[in-house]
Formats: C-alpha cells, sequence, structure tokens
C-alpha cells in the first residue's frame, strides 16, 4: 500500500500532466476524493463483471421511480457491495445528466440568437427567464447575451466518475441513515422544519436538516442542480465551460477539485476515505 505522502505527490504530478501550466484553476488539492474519482474512472472503463444478484437501476418500463435504496449493508462483501453500488447509482446520473443535456441543446439555440445581436421574441424571452429562476441565476443587470452565456456555463451535465465518488462518500456506499431512510444519496440539506431528518450529530444552535426525497433519481437531480447553479462551485463550472470551449472532453478528476465547499468539513471531507492505489476501504465515521 502506498503511502499517504507518496500517493499525494504521485497524484500531484499527474494532475499537472493533465492540466498544463497556466490552465490550473485556484482549487485545493484534496487527493482522498480525487483518488476516490480516479477509481471510479477505471472501474467505468474496465469491462463489467458478471455481478452476483445485480441491484435494478432505472429502466425506461418502468411505470414508477424506484422509491427504496437496496439494503447494500446485507452485501457482505466489500468489493461486490461497492461494485453493486456503482453499477445501481450510474444509470440514475445518466439519466439524469441526459435531461440536463435535452434542455442544453436548446438553450443553444438561445444562446445563438443572442450572440447574433437579435432580440428575443416574447416566448424566447420567458422561456430564457425561467430556466434563469430554475438555475437561481440573478439576471437583474444581464444582458440577453450574458444571461444565456452564463446559462450555458450551468445547464450541463456532471461526470458519471465524480458523482460516483461523491455519492459513495456522502452516503457511506449507500448504507447511511440518509440514504435508506430519506433515498439522499449526496448528503444535501434543508432549512425548513420537517423538511428532512435531523442529524442526530447536528450542533445544538443548527438548523438544517437532511433533504428527504421521494426517489434516487429525485436525490441525483437535486444534486446535479446545486452543482450547477450554487456560487460556491462557480470556479468548477468555469472550468467546465472551458474544458467545453476546447471541445475537451469532461475529465472527472480535473473537475473533483472543485468540490472544496461541498461539506462543512473543508479539507477533512475528502480524506475521510482511506484508500490505496487499489482498494478502498468502507468509511467508518459516516452518521448513519
Amino acid at each position: 500500500m502506498a503511502k499517504m505522502p507518496e500517493m499525494r505527490e504521485h497524484l500531484l504530478r499527474l494532475r499537472l500532466v493533465l492540466m498544463p501550466e497556466g490552465t490550473v484553476p485556484n482549487f485545493v488539492f484534496y487527493p482522498g476524493l480525487l483518488v476516490l474519482v480516479l477509481i471510479v474512472c477505471v472501474w467505468l472503463l474496465s469491462p463489467s463483471d458478471n455481478l452476483s444478484d445485480p441491484l435494478p437501476g432505472p429502466d425506461a418500463s418502468e411505470q414508477a421511480p424506484i422509491s427504496v435504496v437496496p439494503d447494500f449493508a446485507a452485501v457482505v462483501e466489500i468489493d461486490l457491495r461497492k461494485r453493486q453500488f456503482f453499477e445501481f447509482l450510474k444509470d440514475y446520473i445518466l439519466a439524469a445528466n441526459a435531461e440536463v443535456l435535452e434542455t442544453r441543446q436548446q438553450l443553444k439555440r438561445y444562446d445563438e440568437i443572442a450572440a447574433s445581436g437579435s432580440p428575443f421574441s416574447p416566448t424566447e424571452r420567458s422561456w430564457v427567464l425561467t430556466l434563469a429562476d430554475e438555475y437561481d441565476l440573478d439576471t437583474t443587470e444581464l444582458s440577453e447575451r450574458e444571461i444565456t452565456a452564463e446559462l450555458m456555463s450551468r445547464v450541463d451535465e456532471v461526470p458519471v466518475a465524480m458523482a460516483l465518488a461523491q455519492a459513495a462518500n456522502e452516503s457511506a456506499w449507500g448504507t447511511s441513515r440518509f440514504a435508506v431512510e430519506g433515498n439522499n444519496i449526496f448528503g444535501q440539506w434543508c432549512f425548513e422544519q420537517g423538511c428532512g431528518l435531523v442529524p442526530l450529530q447536528r450542533k445544538g444552535n443548527a438548523s438544517y436538516e437532511v433533504r428527504k426525497f421521494d426517489s434516487i433519481g429525485a436525490s441525483v437531480s437535486a444534486y446535479i442542480k446545486n452543482i450547477n447553479s450554487q456560487y460556491s462551485y462557480e470556479e468548477l463550472r468555469e472550468w467546465r465551460a472551458r474544458m467545453r470551449s476546447r471541445n475537451e472532453p469532461l475529465n472527472a478528476f480535473n473537475l473533483a477539485a472543485g468540490l472544496a465547499a461541498y461539506s462543512e468539513r473543508g479539507e477533512d471531507y475528502v480524506d475521510e476515505i482511506p484508500v490505496s492505489y487499489t482498494h478502498l476501504t468502507l468509511p467508518t465515521n459516516r452518521e448513519v
């Protein structure tokens, strides 16, 4: 097993290769989550294993979304549990991304109109402003061109590997109390009384709850919307937009460096999962 300082040095060299000089965003380097993202990337590129008792993901023939997280804790073999978690959640992320990309395709047409200098029709302007409101974009002092340009940086997919890595961390591989009781795979908060589950370790002066979702798909969609709309991830979105402008594939490893603000635990957030180059141990300090 590689020691953490050696791993940090190795990954830093790799990151500098992936991100040429002059293009590295101003992100703090966190090895834990980045190693997890790398491992997920390898898993996504590897041939699918013949899993015993594979768990169902979303299917076009389903009449209703799955509203219960499978009992991953009952899968005793750890590596199998991880693979089943990834297999189960991957299709939900792909489905949510597909919806975002469909909207992005529509947005491109409006962005082209705005770039040409032609004013929007009332119907076109209404569509754009509705989308801006959905993505928490304040349009008060923005021109039509500025609105669509900013929306193009927000309405975009989240790399599957990055989402899977965060889901594994936030939900303890689908076994946390919030995942099991609230379908909350990514640990999203809410701030109205009764909107979710009260954390057992919540500080006395805090009022947030961990949001409950009707389905796993709803949790995944909310996570992607969070990444695409909140100010904390603006730099991540700028880096993603830069990749798009260069016609580069979205690099989950690079983008994951922009997730430092996701948790109140700060630097500790991505160092919670002990890792090696070939194996991940399950988190032991996630609240259940």
